[in-house]
C-alpha cells in the first residue's frame, strides 16, 4: 500500500559508513541546486512510534543539510497565541518558501493521532481531521511543494528494548519523561490509528513511507536516499505544479445572476441615515465587549466594484471600536517573500487572536477576482482556489472566528459618476488610478468572476452579504447591521427590537 524502500535490511556499521560521504555529498548538492532553482519548497513530516528514533533521525538531517535553508520544527503543546487562532494556523507560519525546506517532527499528525489513541476522539472525528488535512496538502502540492511523510517502525519487544535503555541513560531520559503515548503499552493503539492514518492520507501527492527502523544504519539510508532521489526527480521536472479539478460553474441561461438581481436603487435619506448608522455603531461596540465574544475573533471581508464605497464602510465600522483590538489590513500585489508561499500563506498571517478583529479590505478573493480576470495566474490556480478558500474559512469557522464577507455593488453610472468626482476633487486624487480605469474596460469579465466566486464560496459558515452600493448611506447601514445581526447570531444574544 505504501512506498517501498530500496535498501537490505542487513546494513551494519562498516556498510553504512562507507555509503554516508557520498549520500551526505549529494543530498547537499541537491539542496544546492534546489536553493539555486526556487522553483518549489520541500517539506518533510517524520514520525513513528516512541523508540523507533525519531529525534535521531532529525538530529542527523540538521548535521547533513545546510540549516540555513533546513529548519525542524518539534512543535509541542499550543501556546496560548496558537490556541486562539485555526488549528493549523502554527503550521501555516511555519511552512518553508520556495527553495528551503521544512522538517517536522509529527507535524500536523501529532495531534489527531495523540488525541485518537489516548481515546479523546472517535474513529469518526478523527477519520473527518485527517480529511481536512488531505485537502490541506493537495493546497500545498497545487502551489508546487514536495511532500513526503516518514512513519518509523518497529517491533514491540524492540521497543521495549529501546524504551528502557534510553530510560537508564540521564542523557536520554527526557525522551521517556515527554512521552505522548505511554510507551509499550499502548503499542497496538499506536499501530491501529498510524495504519489508519496512513490508509486515509497516503496519496500521490504526499505519499507515506513507512520504514522499519529496527536497524538505524538502514534507516538512516532509506530516508537520504528518499529525500534524495523526490529532490532531483522533481528539480528535473519542467513545471512543479499539479492541477487540481474545482467546481464546474453553471451558466445563466436566462441571463439572471446574483448580481442582475440587486436592486440598486434603494436608498436611506440622511436623517434616517445618522439614526440607524448611531443604533448600529452602538450595537456593534456592545457586542464586542461582551463576555461572550472574548471566545471569539471577527473577519471581516470587504470586495467590491471600484470605488464602491469599500473604506467608507470600514471608517464607519471602526470608527467607535476600541483601536486596540482590530486591524484593518490592506493588500498590494504579493512580494518576493509572499510569491515563495502558498497562495493564501500571506492572508494566514494576518488572522486576528481572539477578541480581537481583523477587517480585510480586498483578501484572499483576489486570486478569483482580479488574477483570474487579469490573467496573474492559471485557470487551474484560480479554479481549485474555490476549495482551499471554503477549507480555510471552514478552519476559521472550528476555531471560533465569526467569518462575514460583504460584496459592495454599484452600476457602470455609479461608478462613472464616482471616478470623475475622484478627478476633480483635490483630496480625492489618489484614489483613481490608471489601474481603476483599465478594470472597468473588463467590467464583464468582472462580473463573470464575481457571480461565481459568490456561488462557490457562499457556505453556510461563511455566506456572502451583497450590499446594494450605489447609495452610500444604505450600503454602510446594511453592514453595519449584517455584522451585528451575525454576531448576535453567534453569541446566541437576544436581537434589539428596532
Amino acid at each position: 500500500m505504501f512506498a517501498s524502500t530500496r535498501v537490505a535490511h542487513d546494513i551494519d556499521k562498516a556498510d553504512f559508513e562507507a555509503q554516508l560521504p557520498k549520500l551526505r555529498t549529494d543530498l547537499l548538492e541537491a539542496q544546492f541546486d534546489l536553493i539555486a532553482a526556487k522553483k518549489f519548497p520541500v517539506i518533510l513530516v517524520v514520525g513513528g512510534m516512541e523508540g523507533t528514533g525519531v529525534i535521531d533521525a532529525l538530529t542527523n538531517a540538521s548535521k547533513v543539510l545546510d540549516t540555513r535553508h533546513a529548519t525542524t520544527y518539534a512543535l509541542a503543546a499550543a501556546t496560548e497565541e496558537e490556541s486562539e487562532r485555526p488549528r493549523m494556523w502554527r503550521y501555516w507560519r511555519t511552512l518553508p518558501p520556495k527553495g528551503d525546506m521544512g522538517i517536522y517532527a509529527g507535524g500536523w499528525y501529532t495531534s489527531p493521532l495523540t488525541d485518537r489513541i489516548l481515546e479523546h476522539a472517535g474513529e469518526a472525528a478523527f477519520e473527518q481531521t485527517l480529511q481536512a488535512l488531505n485537502r490541506f496538502e493537495a493546497m500545498l502540492a497545487a502551489e508546487g511543494a514536495l511532500i513526503l511523510k516518514f512513519w518509523l517502525t518497529i517491533g514491540r519487544k524492540e521497543q521495549e528494548k529501546r524504551l528502557k535503555k534510553l530510560d537508564s541513560d540521564a542523557r536520554t531520559r527526557w525522551r521517556i519523561e515527554e512521552s505522548l503515548w505511554g510507551g509499550a503499552k499502548r503499542y497496538r493503539q499506536v499501530e491501529r490509528a498510524a495504519e489508519q492514518m496512513m490508509r486515509v492520507t497516503h496519496t500521490g501527492h504526499a505519499p507515506w513511507i513507512s520504514v522499519n527502523a529496527e536497524n538505524p544504519y538502514y534507516r538512516g539510508l532509506t530516508v537520504g536516499l528518499t529525500i534524495l532521489d523526490a529532490i532531483r526527480d522533481r528539480l528535473a521536472q519542467a513545471d512543479a505544479k499539479q492541477a487540481v479539478s474545482a467546481p464546474v460553474n453553471v451558466p445563466a441561461i436566462d441571463g439572471r445572476t446574483v448580481l442582475t438581481d440587486l436592486d440598486l436603487t434603494q436608498r436611506l435619506d440622511k436623517t434616517d441615515y445618522k439614526q440607524q448608522l448611531a443604533k448600529y455603531q452602538d450595537r456593534l461596540n456592545e457586542l464586542v465587549w461582551k463576555k461572550k465574544f472574548r471566545k471569539h475573533s471577527l473577519v471581516l471581508v470587504f470586495e467590491g466594484n471600484d470605488a464602491a464605497g469599500k473604506g467608507g464602510s470600514i471608517r464607519r465600522v471602526t470608527e467607535y471600536l476600541d483601536p486596540r483590538r482590530y486591524r484593518v489590513n490592506q493588500f498590494a500585489a504579493p512580494t518576493d517573500e509572499e510569491k515563495a508561499q502558498p497562495y493564501l500563506w500571506r492572508f494566514w498571517r494576518r488572522l486576528p487572536r481572539r477578541n480581537h478583529i481583523g477587517i480585510f479590505d480586498r483578501s484572499w478573493y483576489g486570486r478569483v477576482l482580479v488574477e483570474r480576470v487579469e490573467g496573474f495566474c492559471s485557470e487551474a490556480d484560480w479554479r481549485r482556489a474555490y476549495v482551499e478558500i471554503n477549507e480555510f474559512e471552514k478552519e476559521m469557522d472550528d476555531a471560533g472566528v465569526i467569518v462575514i464577507k460583504f460584496w459592495l455593488s454599484i452600476d457602470k453610472d455609479e461608478q462613472m459618476r464616482r471616478f470623475r468626482a475622484r478627478e476633480e476633487t483635490g483630496y480625492k486624487h489618489y484614489k483613481i488610478t490608471d489601474e481603476d480605469w483599465r478594470n472597468r474596460e473588463k467590467w464583464d469579465d468582472y462580473a463573470d468572476a464575481v457571480c461565481d466566486m459568490v456561488d462557490n464560496t457562499g457556505t453556510k459558515v461563511a455566506p456572502w452579504t451583497l450590499v446594494e452600493a450605489n447609495d452610500k448611506y444604505f450600503a454602510r447601514v446594511k453592514v453595519l447591521r449584517t455584522i451585528c445581526e451575525r454576531i448576535e447570531k453567534q453569541l446566541k444574544v437576544k436581537k434589539r427590537k428596532s
